[in-house]
């Protein structure tokens, strides 16, 4: 059970991604998560020396979306979707306010919400994420923030709202299996000079909604804007980005400009740092002059959206450029608490996940996946795909493992 939280000291000290601490300011009015991190392992690993790879199946062994006869399969705009103990999907469609759930075939067995602003209803089913208990949590993006349960067999549970107040979606998060969440907003500084970073405030609410504390403050973008185009408010070129996803009993916070991933439990002990090794990642002229050729071929093209001042600041040759390619792209946790880390596309390279195992060591290579990942679990990944002709489709892949699941170095 959690206490009223106070400071300790904490022994491992990160240059770019901190830890809530005690002295955060009169703008943050919350308090301060205690953070334990007596005991944390440090593992270190070179994926580049590693030939282990992890494959998905050729083809999916499920796909929902593609039958044009049922319209319970038709999706306009997925905005979540996960895999219940029985092998059951479930998807949250965004346009019509509906959760669905499906079996391993693909059939439709129910649909719970509509859209409206009462107890089971949705102004704008924003994620969803499938706790423990097969409890289905749905963000509701209607301001404020809130979410909707739901059992795994259509029943409403109840609603929870934040409190204090959430005014916005969650930026980035999730839910435990314990009912606790794990939400985020963005503190914007908004220099017109790039000069100071806004902040990823990283914040922890029990399972009726009320605000524990603040887990950690993470220093996200720069905006600004350039000179030509003053009314665009742009980051730079290359620009990292703070990470956070929770699911389960794990929470992984990262920023995109380090090869780290700090691992959490679900009592908000620090228990494993990742770190790894990705050499040659200074940016380059030659690496600014091919995304902006590339950038400008895209919007060139017939079906793009016509070129508009906003296209003309991103490719300013005043907008500002990282020295360094971002590390990370994107952190997803696992249904099995594995860490799955998605590197940073470089101009004209299609680069691959990372997977490392719930104690931190590297597991394989995993190569770009045909469609956004919505869940990994032990044995599959749920993607979201969408055809040609604009079709939604959610899609399960098996993933298979290679056998040795070992390596890094660990530093108790």
């Amino acid at each position: 059970m959690l206490t009223a939280p106070r400071c300790r000291p904490i022994p491992v000290i990160l240059s770019t991604l901190l830890l809530a601490s005690c002295d955060q300011g009169a703008e943050i009015h919350s308090p301060t998560l205690p953070i334990d991190s007596a005991g944390v392992r440090i593992v270190e690993s070179d994926p580049s020396n590693s030939d282990a790879a992890c494959t998905i199946s050729v083809e999916p062994s499920l796909v929902i979306g593609d039958d044009e006869n049922d319209e319970r399969q038709w999706f306009s705009y997925i905005r979540g979707a996960g895999r219940l103990s029985d092998g059951s999907i479930v998807a949250a469609d965004r346009a019509t306010a509906e959760v669905r759930i499906y079996d391993e075939t693909g059939r439709h067995l129910r649909s719970m919400g509509r859209k409206g602003e009462g107890p089971g209803e949705f102004d704008d089913p924003f994620q969803l994420w499938v706790a423990g208990g097969d409890t289905l949590w749905v963000g509701d993006a209607m301001a404020p923030w809130r979410y909707n349960l739901f059992t795994a067999l259509g029943d409403f549970v109840r609603q929870v709202n934040l409190t204090p107040v959430f005014p916005n979606a969650s930026v980035q998060g999730g839910v435990l299996d314990n009912g606790y969440t794990v939400n985020s907003k963005s503190k914007d500084a908004r220099r017109e000079n790039f000069s100071n970073p806004d902040t990823l405030l990283v914040q922890v609410h029990d399972p009726g909604g009320q605000l524990v504390g603040t887990l950690a403050r993470m220093p996200d973008r720069a905006s600004g804007a350039v000179k030509e185009v003053p009314d665009f408010w742009i980051y730079p070129l290359f620009q990292s980005f703070a990470w956070v996803d929770a699911v389960g009993s794990t929470i992984a916070l990262a920023h995109g400009r380090d090869t780290e991933v700090r691992v959490l439990d679900d009592e908000f002990n620090l228990r494993t740092i990742i770190r790894w090794v990705e050499p040659d990642r200074e940016v380059t002229g030659a690496d600014v002059r091919a995304w902006r050729e590339d950038y400008i071929e895209s919007r060139s093209q017939p079906a793009s959206v016509p070129w508009s001042r906003f296209d003309d600041a991103r490719v300013s040759t005043n907008r500002p450029v990282a020295e360094l390619f971002p590390s990370i792209s994107t952190i997803v946790v696992g249904k099995d608490g594995r860490i799955w880390v998605r590197q940073y596309d470089r101009p004209r390279e299609d680069r691959a996940w990372l997977g490392f195992n719930p104690g931190g060591e590297f597991v394989c290579h995993l190569a770009p996946l045909p469609g956004a990942v919505w869940e990994f679990g032990n044995d599959y990944v749920l993607l979201l795909r969408e055809t040609e002709l604009g079709i939604q489709l959610v899609q399960l892949y098996r993933l298979h493992l290679p056998s040795d699941q070992s390596g890094g170095v660990v530093h108790p």
